[in-house]
């Protein structure tokens, strides 16, 4: 009895879209806007062919890479280093993608994290490179909350507050998703390495760019738009009026996706984009991880607890035994015609309201005249 090894169709038709989204991937960069309108219309397959054939002359740009690609040797090398490669449609393909004008051609990963179960419950954390400790705590602090309330943390491993909030993950021992400009076989910053390592085991490290893609800054705009995609919604934490965060934080509003930002000093400029976000309009103020949870999380499941002052014993008193209260003092008595002056009341009223606060331990009879027994508050 013999096995066939015969590939069905189906298997066949993902064979040849994976080498061609592989080879697009390695020749065309993210958002090219002379090459992308290419590749949607006429799909990776079609789009590979003419690109590689450089038909009509239009694909110039890409020609030195074309010589030089070697796709099989990229798959090897994809292998080797336990990189999997996701396209459209894939069971892991993070649906979100799907939304964006320019979807990558694929997308490159490493590590356990199943990514389209990952990122149903998410969230972008991202902020300011020359983070303040105030913010790198505040970004810490949001990372390991929401973490620990069943979100995965995601960002992109930069310095300051992206590292600050995959740590906070780290730390609440649950996934956390790094996502790249350039190939995730290439540690960025090089200081992250160890970071990036346990990122691997904890989650997942994500890219569009190919293995041995660096990571130059039109890659890391073009980055931004995956943060926003695949995450129900994106926190600001700390981003100057410049910040390459402000991007994500844009791309996250042209999705429709929820955008709130954190509250800084008035006199920090690294605070300034936040504040101009919400001033405007575009982001909604958050302060904990119980407040990001309540608007990224699920309807009457994620409430944060409502925040109130200090809880004072003057609080629910009615209006004369309140006033009565008012007027009394600890240390000295204070007789009924005094207080019928110093609060403004009748001396039947003052009486009513004596007995009130003395039904409650508010007030004590001493040296023929009153004084109070609850401290101020």
């Amino acid at each position: 009895m013999s096995c066939s090894t015969e590939s069905s169709p189906q298997s066949l038709d993902r064979e040849v879209e994976l080498r061609a989204r592989v080879a697009i991937s390695k020749v065309v960069e993210p958002l090219d806007r002379v090459l992308t309108p290419v590749i949607l219309e006429h799909g990776p397959v079609g789009a590979w062919d003419r690109i590689r054939h450089n038909a009509g002359g239009r694909f110039d740009r890409c020609a030195a890479r074309v010589a030089d690609l070697d796709v099989d040797r990229v798959l090897a090398v994809a292998e080797r280093l336990g990189i999997r490669i996701l396209l459209p449609g894939d069971d892991e393909w993070p649906s979100g993608l799907d939304e964006l004008a320019c979807p990558p051609a694929c997308l490159w990963v490493k590590g356990s994290e199943h990514l389209a179960h990952g990122t149903v419950r998410s969230v972008a954390i991202v902020g300011a490179r020359s983070a303040t400790p105030y913010g790198v705590q505040v970004a810490q602090e949001l990372g390991h909350g929401l973490a620990s309330r069943g979100f995965t943390v995601v960002s992109g491993a930069a310095f300051g507050i992206d590292v600050a909030a995959h740590r906070g993950a780290i730390v609440a021992d649950r996934p956390t998703v790094a996502a790249m400009a350039g190939g995730v076989d290439r540690p960025y910053p090089a200081a992250h390495t160890n970071l990036l390592e346990e990122i691997v085991e904890h989650g997942a490290v994500i890219s569009e760019s190919p293995p041995g893609a660096s990571p130059q800054r039109q890659r890391f705009l073009a980055r931004n738009r995956l943060i926003a995609a695949i995450t129900p919604g994106t926190v600001v934490v700390e981003a100057g009026l410049r910040s390459g965060s402000l991007n994500t934080a844009r791309h996250a509003e042209a999705l429709c996706r929820v955008v709130a930002a954190v509250p800084g000093s008035v006199y920090s400029p690294t605070s300034a984009g936040c504040h101009a976000l919400v001033r405007d309009g575009r982001a909604v103020l958050v302060t904990d991880a119980a407040e990001c949870a309540e608007l990224l999380g699920e309807i009457g499941a994620d409430l944060a607890p409502v925040q109130r002052g200090e809880v004072r014993v003057r609080d629910d008193l009615p209006e004369i035994p309140r006033r009565i209260f008012d007027a009394l003092t600890v240390h000295q008595s204070t007789s009924v015609d005094r207080l019928t002056r110093s609060a403004g009341l009748s001396a039947s009223e003052v009486l009513r309201g004596l007995g009130h606060l003395q039904l409650r331990g508010m007030a004590e009879r001493k040296d023929n005249g009153w004084r109070r027994q609850a401290p101020d508050g």
